[in-house]
């Protein structure tokens, strides 16, 4: 679901925004971009929803619609990415957070395929909370139900070193996590501590759209909550990850950039705020790649291991060139072609793998970031199809 303009809030709530967001953001654009060799570990969250409807975010298409363009998608975005890889040989793999409360079995099935085929990986993402505030109770049994779907029955997901439990990534389709949006949008204080108690290992929510009255002043950073979880926006307060200080509670909150771009800011006089949207109207570019680095999400003490989160609408017909069509092509076959020439090294990641890399860092691995992919979840399909293998090697044995 998209959420509607927000152009009608009232001046004393876009100068609350301004107030809370605007300063760290213009610190952010103002800092001076990273100096010599870095590796990106790059993913891309995409809110998947094949029944989008670009019109109007409370409709849905028809089924045969949201068939229709996840078919084309699973069949010719491999062809668009195969060719051009990262460091690792690894291709530009979408983290797909499709949304529990639109689950399809066939359609899920699908994506599910194409990601055990090795272009991405499938997530949790809810949109609840309208037109009515959501419970706690009706939060818990949505994440339960469609984890065990995607986990059981798709082989989606991820577990733990020494668990079989599954362990998921989360986006929240309004933005407005643990009812940060001032109660609308969502309606459960209490969600974050929902999400831990459930099994999610990270949040990749933030940032919001440009006035969205929940987004928070934190930005730019990986980190876990500091404040209570069971109360409204503990993620509004946290403790930097950092080398040496290993990782107490989860969810880990991991953002994209948020940064004033300080010279359009300049010409246009207004702000002009970068965000990690990947859209028709703001397509990917090697100028805003500038912006991404300069944000510098990072772990504390690691500062060549740069980590760069994206978000996208892959399923919105209005945003296809930019996901997947000529100008998504050309960004790409730029970003890789001349990584050398800016002393970049690319690590394309899911957000499964960049949440193992970021722990493997507050652990004090160094080097080549990309050892760390499957440092701490693993795949759900593949511990599964080792299991299975297991009891495979035992009923011949007995036999």
């Amino acid at each position: 679901m998209r959420l509607e303009p927000l152009e009608l809030m009232g001046l004393k709530k876009k100068l609350a925004y301004a107030g809370r967001v605007f300063p760290a953001a213009v610190r952010s654009g103002l800092r001076p971009a990273p100096s010599g060799p870095v590796h990106l570990i790059c993913a891309l969250a995409d809110h998947f929803e094949p029944a989008i409807d670009p019109t109007d975010g409370q409709k849905r298409v028809p089924r045969p619609e949201q068939l229709r363009r996840l078919e084309f998608w699973t069949r010719e975005y491999p062809k668009v990415i195969d060719r051009l890889r990262d460091h690792d040989g690894r291709p530009f793999v979408h983290t797909y957070f499709y949304p529990a409360e639109q689950y399809d079995e066939e359609l899920l099935e699908i994506l599910a395929d194409h990601c055990h085929a090795g272009w991405g990986e499938t997530e949790i993402h809810l949109h609840h909370g309208t037109p009515h505030p959501d419970t706690a109770e009706n939060t818990r049994r949505q994440l339960i139900e469609f984890r065990d779907r995607l986990a059981l029955r798709h082989r989606c997901l991820a577990v733990a070193d020494g668990s079989a439990e599954p362990r998921y990534a989360f986006v929240h389709g309004n933005f407005a996590l643990a009812n940060s949006a001032g109660g609308r949008f969502c309606g459960v204080d209490s969600e974050i501590k929902i999400l831990a108690e459930t099994g999610c290992y990270a949040d990749l929510t933030m940032p919001s759209g440009f006035w969205h009255p929940a987004q928070t002043a934190k930005i730019n950073s990986l980190y876990e909550c500091r404040l209570p979880l069971d109360q409204a926006a503990p993620h509004r307060e946290g403790r930097d990850l950092a080398v040496g200080r290993p990782l107490k509670d989860f969810p880990l909150m991991i953002q994209g950039p948020l940064i004033a771009d300080v010279g359009r800011t300049l010409r246009r006089a207004r702000p002009v705020i970068e965000n990690g949207a990947i859209t028709g109207a703001v397509p990917m570019t090697l100028q805003r790649l500038a912006l991404w680095k300069r944000a510098q999400v990072r772990v504390a003490g690691r500062p060549d291991w740069l980590f760069i989160k994206l978000h996208c609408h892959s399923m919105d017909p209005t945003q296809q060139d930019a996901v997947i069509g000529d100008g998504f092509r050309k960004f790409l076959h730029d970003f890789v072609t001349a990584a050398d020439e800016r002393k970049e090294t690319l690590h394309f990641v899911t957000a499964r793998e960049m949440t193992n890399i970021a722990l493997a860092a507050c652990d004090g691995r160094d080097g080549n970031p990309s050892l760390y992919r499957d440092y701490f979840l693993k795949p759900f399909a593949s511990v599964v199809s080792s299991s299975e293998k297991s009891n495979s090697v035992r009923v011949s044995l007995k036999g």
